[in-house]
């Protein structure tokens, strides 16, 4: 009897103990970061100097302005570098976009989009920005075809967009 006394106050005081030792620990969520403000353009991507909105490029969607026709060349080169150093100084540039990347379908309203690399990319649907992310670098340069191969372009592939909506057309 003494024994299973001893053992009923040890486990009593083990309890305790455990439960003091949580009491004091505070569970705190690691800090958000939160989002980065993006500002819009002001000034060229290449050189650096105040942008002139008459001359600008339109690449990947995206409009971007410059301080002189000389720039548009070099960004056209290498646009990944510029839109990285864009996306690390918060800088945001004008979308253009008319069209879902993924479907080809006319963008009725931007609210589905993505911010990838220094470009806002806006989709018709959760699902096509969801196959932009698994191969952004091929649609991007699809983003860049002119309208009217991209149109045909869009022909030739109608039956794979088809399967990747799970239907006959596109409906939301």
């Amino acid at each position: 009897m003494k024994l299973t006394r001893l053992f009923t106050m040890m486990l009593a005081m083990l309890f305790i103990a455990s439960f003091s030792v949580n009491a004091g620990e505070t569970t705190k969520e690691a800090p958000k970061d939160a989002p980065k403000e993006l500002k819009n353009q002001t000034n060229c991507p290449v050189m650096g100097g105040k942008i002139d909105s008459a001359i600008y490029t339109d690449i990947q969607g995206q409009r971007v302005y410059h301080c002189c026709p000389m720039c548009s060349k070099k960004l056209k080169a290498d646009p990944d570098k510029f839109f990285k150093k864009a996306a690390a100084d918060g800088i945001l540039f004008e979308n253009i976009q008319e069209t879902c990347p993924v479907s080809g379908e006319k963008l009725e309203d931007k609210s589905v989009y993505t911010d990838y690399e220094g470009r806002r990319i806006y989709f018709c649907c959760k699902k096509c920005r969801g196959t932009f992310n698994d191969d952004p670098q091929k649609f991007l340069s699809k983003m860049d075809m002119p309208a009217k191969e991209e149109k045909e372009g869009m022909k030739m592939k109608g039956k794979m967009d088809m399967e990747h909506h799970g239907q006959e057309g596109h409906d939301h």
